[in-house]
C-alpha cells in the first residue's frame, strides 16, 4: 500500500519528537556516567560542566570500593538481593502451587485472604509492631521476612500454575514420585519463564530496599546501599552522623560529586547486567495468565 505523502510526515515529525525525548531522558544517565569517570582535576578546573573528559579515571570507583561503609552497605544490598529473592520465589512458587491444585481444603479461604492483602493496606504501625514483637529491629532479617511475598505475584503464578496439565502430576505419582518431588522435579523446571519474571521483580525491589531500612535499621553498620546513597546525594559526606567513611571523605581530595555519580553507577549497574539473561525468560513471564487454551 503507497503511503501518502501526510503518512511520511507523520511519521517524520514522530521520529523526530520521540528522538528529542529520548535524548532528553538519557542525558542524566549519561551525564552521571561521564561524571562519575572524570579526573578529579579536570573536573575541578572545568566546575563540573563535562560532556566528554578529556582523562578518564577509576579514581572515584577505587576510593568508594576501599572504603568500609560502602563495602558494608554493598555487602548487605547484595545480601538482600540474592537471599531475598531466593527465598521469596520459593514461598510465592510453594504457596502458588499449593493453591492451583483442587484437592487442597480451604483453598478459597486462603485465596480470599490473599486478596484482602491486595484490597486493604494495613499502614505502617502494624508491621513496625510486629517486626519489633519479633525481635528484628536492626537486623537484615526485618528487610526480608516482612515482605517475603506478595499477594499479587502469588495469584499470577497460580494462573501459570493451572496452564501446566495435571497429567504430567498424574503420571509423576504414579512412577512414585512424592509431592515435593513433582514441585522441584517437575513443577519449577516447567516454570522458568515465570520464575525469571518474578526473579527480577524481587531482586530489583531487594536491591532498592529503602523505605523499610528507614524504619527497622538504626545501626549506620547495617544500611543498605540505596540509602547510603540517599545521604550521599543529600549530604556533604558519604554517611552522615559523623562516620568513620564521612571523616574519610572530608579528608580526601577527590569532589564530591564524582563521587556521588560513581556511587550512583554502582547501585544502579547490577541490575543492568542481570536483566539482559533474564530477557529471554521476562518476555515469557510477563504474559502470565493472558493467554489460555
Amino acid at each position: 500500500m503507497k503511503r501518502s505523502i501526510g503518512d511520511r510526515i507523520f511519521d517524520t515529525a514522530n521520529i523526530i519528537v520521540l528522538g528529542i525525548i529520548a535524548i532528553i531522558t538519557l542525558f542524566p544517565l549519561y551525564y552521571v556516567f561521564v561524571v562519575s569517570f572524570t579526573d578529579p582535576a579536570e573536573y575541578i578546573q572545568k566546575q563540573g560542566y563535562i560532556l566528554f573528559p578529556e582523562k578518564w579515571t577509576l579514581d572515584s570507583y577505587k576510593y568508594l570500593l576501599s572504603t568500609s561503609a560502602f563495602q558494608s552497605a554493598t555487602m548487605i544490598s547484595g545480601f538482600l538481593a540474592t537471599v531475598g529473592t531466593a527465598l521469596s520465589l520459593v514461598i510465592t512458587a510453594a504457596l502458588a502451587y499449593g493453591l492451583s491444585r483442587k484437592r487442597l481444603q480451604g483453598r478459597r479461604l486462603i485465596m480470599l485472604l490473599i486478596l484482602i492483602t491486595l484490597l486493604f493496606s494495613p499502614g505502617l504501625i502494624p508491621p513496625y509492631l510486629l517486626v519489633r514483637d519479633l525481635g528484628l529491629i536492626n537486623s537484615i532479617w526485618s528487610l526480608i521476612l516482612p515482605v517475603l511475598t506478595s499477594g499479587w505475584y502469588v495469584i499470577l503464578m497460580k494462573s501459570f500454575f493451572d496452564s501446566i496439565p495435571v497429567e504430567l502430576e498424574e503420571s509423576a505419582i504414579i512412577d512414585g514420585s512424592t509431592d515435593i518431588g513433582v514441585f522441584f522435579r517437575i513443577v519449577l523446571p516447567l516454570s522458568l519463564p515465570a520464575l525469571a519474571a518474578f526473579g527480577l521483580f524481587y531482586a530489583v525491589a531487594y536491591w532498592n530496599t529503602f523505605f523499610s531500612a528507614v524504619l527497622y535499621i538504626n545501626d549506620h553498620a547495617k544500611w543498605p546501599l540505596q540509602l547510603v546513597l540517599r545521604n550521599m546525594l543529600i549530604d556533604s559526606s558519604t554517611q552522615a552522623g559523623g562516620s568513620a567513611a564521612a571523616e574519610m571523605m572530608a579528608e580526601q581530595s577527590i569532589p564530591t560529586e564524582t563521587l556521588k555519580m560513581a556511587a550512583v553507577v554502582i547501585a544502579t549497574l547490577p541490575i543492568l547486567c542481570v536483566y539482559p539473561f533474564l530477557q529471554k525468560h521476562f518476555a515469557k513471564g510477563v504474559m502470565l495468565g493472558s493467554v489460555k487454551g
